[in-house]
């Protein structure tokens, strides 16, 4: 066993699977500066909290909500858990459901299990959500319905404007996990967000294409009232009560994503949207040439059918590389992911 003095952090030099990148050196800083604060105290740690505000306020701007509610989570599996929970308190059913694509992530089977709601899972139609399958789901005891911006295996965005119509007629909470894709849609060409639908609650995270430290995830509501139901009394602490769900949290996440959205937005990440696509694009250039049947990039997100040893026979030779549930190889384009990494990675690929 190494110690911890001899241990070394992840190099991302041939990470090519993962959702989280390396965080910009300003959030690093950050992070590091604020370590010690817990913005789940925010009447003994008033700067963090005045910082957390800020994070929400301008998480709000890129997601098109100019006086949004929320915090900043642990992550997008919080995030999407809380999003369950303020539906379940919102609704009026005993035996309450949400409605969700198949390509959900798999923290609303986390949710669904946690409280005691049935997760109601529509087929997909090219890897997005089928409207009407969706609609052939929902009943009176359905509490919520989800969207998916950016999905986790593929990439793909559902219509998120019809989605929330469809919660909106049968009075359910509208629910978008852009808890990946948020940080590139701004600059695509799909409508997801709170300017563009009736959606109430959006995940983000800032530790993804943010650039900010891990952990930094982000909930956004269109209203404070739908936070209202999840406020528990904290008689011990200066403030009243609190609507998260960790209680106490580390100020580094808050003050790193702050550090890295001052820093990046709108231009750097514009920046960094065009620079990940163009690599995608080439990328899925290159392996559809190889022959091999490609998915994407809707966002900078590939897939193709590459076999199973073949993932096996990269990863040995120290690709970190993934499969999508159907088996396909998945390559993210994250802020890390240079033209450089990709062509080594394909003359790996070649020399199998």
């Amino acid at each position: 066993m190494q110690t911890v003095q001899r241990a070394e952090p992840q190099n991302f030099e041939r990470v090519l699977t993962s959702m989280c990148t390396e965080p910009h050196p300003k959030a690093r800083k950050a992070a590091e500066r604020f370590l010690a604060t817990n913005p789940g105290d925010p009447g003994t740690y008033q700067t963090v909290a005045e910082l957390e505000a800020q994070a929400v306020d301008m998480l709000g701007e890129i997601a098109g909500l100019a006086e949004p509610s929320g915090y900043i989570t642990s992550g997008g599996t919080e995030a999407n858990i809380q999003a369950v929970r303020i539906a379940r308190n919102h609704g009026d059913s005993d035996n309450p459901n949400v409605v969700a694509p198949e390509s959900v992530h798999f923290s609303f089977r986390k949710a669904a299990e946690l409280l005691d709601v049935e997760l109601r899972t529509a087929p997909t139609t090219n890897h997005r959500a089928d409207l009407d399958a969706m609609n052939e789901l929902a009943d009176e005891d359905t509490v919520g319905m989800v969207g998916v911006a950016g999905s986790t295996e593929y990439g793909t965005v559902d219509p998120i404007p019809a989605i929330a119509e469809l919660a909106e007629d049968i009075g359910a909470v509208c629910h978008v996990d852009a808890a990946w894709g948020g940080f590139y849609l701004p600059f695509a060409d799909y409508d997801w967000n709170f300017e563009h639908a009736a959606i109430d609650t959006l995940t983000i995270d800032p530790h993804k294409g943010g650039q900010a430290a891990v952990p930094a995830g982000g909930l956004l509501a269109r209203s404070q009232e739908l936070f209202d139901d999840l406020a528990i009394d904290t008689p011990y602490l200066e403030s009243t009560s609190q609507i998260t769900l960790t209680g106490t949290r580390s100020g580094a996440g808050v003050a790193s994503a702050v550090a890295a959205m001052e820093t990046l937005w709108p231009g750097g990440y514009r920046e960094q949207y065009e620079r990940a696509m163009d690599n995608a694009e080439w990328l899925a250039d290159a392996l559809a040439d190889r022959g091999h049947e490609v998915f994407g990039p809707e966002l900078p997100l590939v897939t193709a059918d590459l076999s199973v040893p073949m993932t096996d026979e990269l990863r040995d030779r120290g690709w970190r590389v993934s499969k999508t549930g159907a088996g396909e190889m998945r390559i993210v384009c994250m802020p890390h992911v240079t033209r450089s990494m990709l062509r080594s990675f394909v003359a790996d690929l070649d020399w199998y």
